[in-house]
């Protein structure tokens, strides 16, 4: 009765499936890599037991951002979205150099801020958990959740069946940043999901693992 009313999608990441830097024919994501000279990887991980993307950079000293998102296309309504949650590990210790966010996005940009809509989870240059938001009106940038994104996973969410006036976001069971009202009511457009891992010119070699994302929209 429910897939009457709702429309709703699991990425788990099983099997032998290949993101890649284009929209190839019947692929859902897509990977956006600035790098020039290096090599950071992106890919399912062979032998995960329960599929899991990873995304590393490379020890190469330059600007690297590798972003996997729906190549631009955007398919989630503001409007009719539900929640979207993540999965997510990082590795033990962010260089100051790198920074990892993940969340929905309108048009990617390789600065997370110049994005004019999106609501995030973001680690800037630290393990240090924030969260913010941006209608392309109110903009509400890096508030602390007081909480570390370590080398174990855990789960995020990003709810939004209270209305886009008040975007909340979930980290396990557990609301974060209770005292602000996250509003993005003057954006009435759609989304992608996105995790993007990026640093500035470093031989820093973090990572990120994504298991699952999954979200459900009003139909």
């Amino acid at each position: 009765m429910s897939t009457r009313f709702f429309a709703s999608y699991v990425e788990d990441f099983f099997g032998g499936q290949t993101v890649g830097t284009s929209l190839s024919e019947g692929a859902l994501w897509k990977i956006t890599d600035t790098s020039s000279s290096g090599t950071p990887t992106y890919a399912v991980v062979d032998g995960s037991a329960t599929g899991e993307l990873a995304i590393a950079h490379s020890s190469t000293n330059e600007i690297q951002n590798v972003c996997l998102n729906f190549g631009d296309v955007l398919c989630l309504d503001i409007d009719k979205l539900q929640y979207i949650n993540f999965l997510v590990k990082a590795n033990a210790s962010y260089n100051a150099a790198s920074s990892l966010a993940f969340g929905v996005q309108g048009d990617r940009n390789d600065a997370i801020d110049s994005i004019a809509q999106h609501a995030s989870f973001r680690l800037i240059g630290s393990n240090a958990l924030v969260v913010e938001s941006d209608d392309g009106t109110t903009d509400l940038d890096d508030k602390s959740t007081g909480k570390s994104l370590g080398a174990s996973y855990e789960w995020f969410s990003i709810d939004f069946t209270g209305g886009k006036d008040n975007v909340k976001f979930y980290v396990g069971d557990s609301r974060v940043v209770t005292g602000t009202v996250f509003n993005m009511s003057a954006y009435s457009g759609a989304l992608q999901p996105y995790v993007q891992l990026q640093k500035t010119a470093a031989t820093s070699t973090d990572s990120v693992t994504i298991d699952m994302i999954e979200w459900k929209l009003k139909r």
